[in-house]
């Protein structure tokens, strides 16, 4: 659009869907992603175009297997910073393979690998200077920000305080803006110059003024197979007493390959401010831990990593005895949903479940989503081919539904195209046909997840209120627990 004349002018046609654009520094150029195949909806391949504004033509500027995302100029317009897949088959959904930030001549030549941290990177941002870039690295819960040289050599850690960095801009100056939320407030501003780093905003003090914020710790395990060493995070409740007994609710993140952390969680709060602490488990699978151990769910879904949330719960009861093994409920949003379904199919310590948006029929899942290239990617291989179809059964919640005993409410958006609402309508069928205390919350309009602030508010209280139905009445008396300090 020409600012002046506010004329419009259409630069790209065709089908592909087109995206994080950056103008060139003389402005002359526009890059950005594209995937023009013909079968774009089925596999995912993303690469990098620059468009001439001059006369709308275009030039490829990278043709690979694998995705591109988030291309940057440099200052000087002679290169062009990305994260990027190595991997041929990507998901739209989720994919196991950790994005890294690369870079390349503005021709499309000499793109190579410039970050060498082993977790995933985020979208990349050039110094003033040129000579390095800026990007965000999840860390083992936390997601820190770093500087890379473009020459080479290790990358330096910028924002490395518990917590989650989100959105950073970083000026002429060399100053760095960035969203930061820790473990006691959700994302307020920051600015960091030089040494010196100042908050620039309080948006919830009204919210948070005069109230107790619940602390968080992290503690590792091994896994069942001896594998792996497994970190989860307990979020521990308010008004402890060195007599006092405490629910543990566990709530475990989506993705597969996704990560939780020390950064404050609202409904974490809410559990904690009733007294009951919250478990999260970076299972198998998870970000922020290496490629190794994201790659670790491989052809296992609804398996080792399940046994990973089981070993964090035995593990965390035997590291704070404050907590009720009598008074434990689950419950998880998307493939926390799934693990959800999953496991009370496996065990039956928990006295209740709230499994949210999850999938409770892998076979079914794969064709009725829009991501059917989600179970190809997650095991290596089409539903039809081999045995495979029978895997994929006897990995779904819904053949073993005959063994759940704990009581079960699902919630589901009614138009989520993700997890297509059917998975929870067939698990419900089901479980009633076994004869389980279970309830289903349908939410209009609602699509992966629950969005809307009356629905959210209205899922926390159904939670709380379907936990307190189904925990004991009193907590058993145990005088000898000492509470940590």
């Amino acid at each position: 659009m020409d600012i002046s004349s506010k004329q419009v002018r259409q630069l790209t046609d065709g089908a592909a869907y087109e995206h994080s654009i950056d103008w060139s520094p003389d402005g002359k150029e526009i890059v950005f992603i594209s995937d023009p195949s013909p079968n774009a909806d089925q596999f995912f391949n993303y690469d990098i175009f620059a468009l001439k504004v001059s006369d709308n033509s275009i030039r490829r500027l990278t043709a690979t297997e694998n995705a591109e995302y988030h291309p940057k100029w440099s200052p000087d317009g002679t290169m062009i910073a990305f994260t990027a897949t190595k991997r041929g088959l990507t998901d739209r959904e989720t994919t196991m393979e950790d994005t890294h930030v690369w870079v390349m001549n503005a021709d499309g030549s000499n793109r190579h690998e410039l970050a060498t941290l082993d977790d995933r990177q985020g979208p990349p941002q050039w110094a003033p200077d040129g000579r390095s870039v800026y990007f965000a690295a999840q860390e083992r819960g936390n997601v820190r920000l770093y500087r890379q040289p473009v020459s080479g050599g290790k990358p330096e850690l910028v924002v490395g305080e518990r917590g989650s960095v989100g959105a950073f801009s970083v000026a002429r100056s060399g100053a760095i803006a960035y969203t930061f939320s820790g473990p006691r407030d959700m994302a307020e501003l920051y600015l960091k110059n030089g040494a010196a780093t100042k908050q620039l905003t309080d948006l919830n003090a009204d919210v948070l003024g005069g109230k107790q914020v619940a602390d968080v710790e992290s503690f590792t395990f091994i896994s069942n197979d001896n594998k792996y060493e497994v970190e989860a995070f307990l979020v521990k409740p308010l008004g402890m007493t060195p007599a006092s007994k405490h629910p543990l609710i566990v709530n475990i993140h989506g993705g597969p390959h996704g990560q939780n952390g020390p950064a404050f969680n609202f409904k974490d709060q809410v559990y904690a401010a009733l007294g009951w602490a919250t478990l999260h488990v970076n299972y198998r699978g998870s970000t922020g831990y290496g490629q190794a151990f994201a790659d670790a769910v491989f052809g296992d879904q609804d398996g080792n990593e399940g046994q990973d949330v089981l070993y964090g719960v035995s593990a965390a009861l035997r590291r704070y005895l404050w907590l009720d093994r009598e008074r434990m409920g689950i419950e998880g949003v998307s493939y926390g949903g799934q693990l959800t379904d999953w496991l009370v199919t496996q065990t039956r310590m928990f006295r209740a479940a709230i499994p949210i948006a999850g999938i409770s029929n892998l076979i079914s899942y794969n064709y009725m989503t829009y991501y059917n290239q989600y179970e190809q990617m997650e095991f290596g291989q089409l539903p039809h081919q081999d045995d495979f179809m029978n895997i994929m059964w006897e990995r779904s919640a819904l053949k073993h539904v005959a063994a759940v005993a704990t009581p079960v409410m699902l919630m589901h958006g009614e138009n989520d195209p993700d997890v297509p609402i059917a998975e929870a309508e067939q698990y419900y069928i089901a479980l009633k046909d076994v004869g389980v205390e279970t309830i289903f919350v349908r939410y209009p309009r609602e699509g992966h997840g629950i969005r809307e602030s009356a629905h959210t508010v209205d899922s926390i209280n159904r939670c709380i209120a379907w936990y307190e139905k189904y925990f004991p009445k009193t907590a058993p008396e145990n005088p000898s627990a000492a509470v940590p300090e």
